[in-house]
Order: structure tokens, then C-alpha cells, then sequence
């Protein structure tokens, strides 16, 4: 046990917590949109020996930025949805960590610390005003954050790649009354993609798109990474390149025979947790890593 607590505070002690980081509330004091009053306004960080730190009760939506360093950078930002289950945000495993990956290569990270745990109702609006803003102020704070404000992409494990794939479609959903100057902003990701997603299909082993995910023609390219022995099953990832698939939007699908769950991007002997390399080829494809400095 003590070992194991051990290397969890190790890995703790090898995320990205960069001096020239950047914490940006969201939403002005007292203006989070549809605020669900019946959750303390706390953020409670618990290390977990798998998974790092586990974030819940946020009720103060806010993005961390990470910088790679200024001779590596490309010009490039990805927001990043960690997952959770809409419960809590496995904030190490598929946050920190992917912003250190990120930074490696030459890209901005963007760590959304969205609202969790689910409301009361509709669940995911909180969640996708969230998403929706962090796109607008990082396209806002393109100039000083060193960034391309046509490159920013979107990237989300389980339920935020749920989160991802919702936001990439309903880019031009209204969610919440304009507040400033930011919202004047696209919240339209430039590319997606989707680790492992939850929560897509109509049905379990349906490939059929629910009503919040239906593909259109501005919905950006996107890839799609999943496990076929994953207990979230892999239809989801299916179900989502299909619809692309279908308005000849660019796509990928990376199906892998075994890797489970809830891996993040830490590599094992399963292929599939070497889909890092995956996806910046694909982001490469899509033009959108540039030329590093």
C-alpha cells in the first residue's frame, strides 16, 4: 500500500506546474450560468493511487494553461476535457499529464476544469457553457498566449470526450446570453479528439448518434480512439466516424483489440495506449501543428 501511495504522489510530483502558468476563472464573479445552487462551491482535490488527483464540486469553472517552452512552441492549442463520468475530473490522469504530452509536442494545453458534479436536469449544458467559453477565451487570448487562433483544437477522455464531441457539434448553440467581448468569438474547435467517449449513442451496442451529437457539416474533422474490450463500448467511436464518415467530413477511427478503460496516456503492453503518436500524426495531416520554432 505504502508503495503504491508512493508512486502515485511521484507521478503527482512529475506533472507539468509550469512557473509561467495561467489560472483564468471562467465567468466573472457571481455570472456561471445556470448555476446549480445545491453544490458547495469548493473544488475537493483526493488522490487516488491509480488515477492521481480526482477534482469535484467545482462550481468556479476555470482553464490552466501550460506553455511548452518558447523555442518549442508551434503555434498550436488544445482544450482539454478530462473525464469522470460528469462526477468528478480525473485531473492527473487525463489533465495534467496530457498537457505535459502536449507541451512535448510543441503544443499549448489548456486544462478545462469544467463544472462537476452532475446538476440537477440537464447535466451536460453546465458542462458544454464551459467548453463553449474556454474555446471563445482562448481564441481571445491567442495573441498573448503565443497561439494561432485558427488552430485550437478540442480533446476529451469518456465523459469528456462526451463533452468534446457535443461541443464540436453545437458550436453554434446558443447556451448562455453573451457576457463580453470573447463571446463575440467562435467556440467552434478546429479538430477533435475523442479518447475512448462515452455517452453517444442512442443505445449501448447501437451505432446510432443521440439527439446532442448529430454530425453536420461544420462539425470539425475529428479522430476517434477506442478499445474494442472496452466496457464503454467502442460503437460510440464508431457511431460518431460513421456520421462524418457520411457528410465526407475528414475523419480517423482507431479501433484496438484490448486496453480496457481509463488508461489516459500512460503506455502499457496494450497497443492502443501508444495513440499519442496516433493523434499527432493526424493533427500533423490536418496542418494543424505548423512549423515548431
Amino acid at each position: 500500500m505504502k508503495t503504491m501511495l508512493a508512486a502515485a504522489l511521484l507521478s503527482l510530483a512529475a506533472s507539468p506546474v509550469l512557473a509561467d502558468n495561467t489560472e483564468l476563472n471562467l465567468w466573472p464573479a457571481g455570472q456561471v450560468p445556470d448555476q446549480d445552487q445545491s453544490v458547495k462551491e469548493e473544488i475537493v482535490e483526493v488522490i487516488d493511487q491509480r488515477i492521481g488527483r480526482k477534482v469535484t464540486k467545482v462550481t468556479k469553472p476555470m482553464i490552466t494553461v501550460y506553455q511548452p517552452a518558447a523555442d518549442k512552441r508551434n503555434g498550436a492549442a488544445v482544450v482539454v476535457c478530462p473525464g469522470g463520468g460528469y462526477n468528478i475530473l480525473a485531473y492527473d490522469l487525463e489533465g495534467t499529464e496530457v498537457a505535459k504530452w502536449l507541451n512535448d509536442i510543441g503544443v499549448t494545453a489548456v486544462l478545462l476544469h469544467y463544472r462537476v458534479p452532475r446538476a440537477k436536469g440537464d447535466y451536460q449544458i453546465g458542462p458544454m457553457q464551459d467548453a463553449q467559453r474556454a474555446m471563445r477565451l482562448t481564441r481571445e487570448h491567442a495573441a498573448a498566449w503565443d497561439i494561432d487562433p485558427n488552430r485550437i483544437g478540442l480533446l476529451g477522455f469518456s465523459a469528456g470526450g462526451n463533452l468534446t464531441a457535443i461541443t464540436g457539434v453545437c458550436h453554434e448553440l446558443k447556451t448562455y446570453e453573451p457576457i463580453d467581448d470573447a463571446d463575440k468569438l467562435s467556440s467552434r474547435p478546429d479538430f477533435l479528439v475523442l479518447v475512448y467517449p462515452a455517452y453517444l449513442t442512442t443505445e449501448p451496442d447501437s451505432v446510432v448518434l443521440n439527439d446532442l451529437v448529430q454530425v453536420t457539416a461544420t462539425t470539425p474533422p475529428a479522430i476517434m480512439i477506442h478499445a474494442e474490450d472496452d466496457p464503454i463500448p467502442c460503437n460510440n467511436s464508431i457511431a460518431f466516424f460513421l456520421g462524418l464518415k457520411r457528410l465526407k467530413t475528414s475523419a480517423e477511427l482507431h479501433i484496438y483489440p484490448t486496453g480496457g478503460h481509463g488508461y489516459g496516456l500512460r503506455p502499457t503492453e496494450h497497443e492502443v495506449t501508444h495513440w499519442p503518436k496516433v493523434v499527432t500524426s493526424f493533427m500533423q495531416k490536418q496542418g494543424m501543428l505548423g512549423e515548431q520554432k
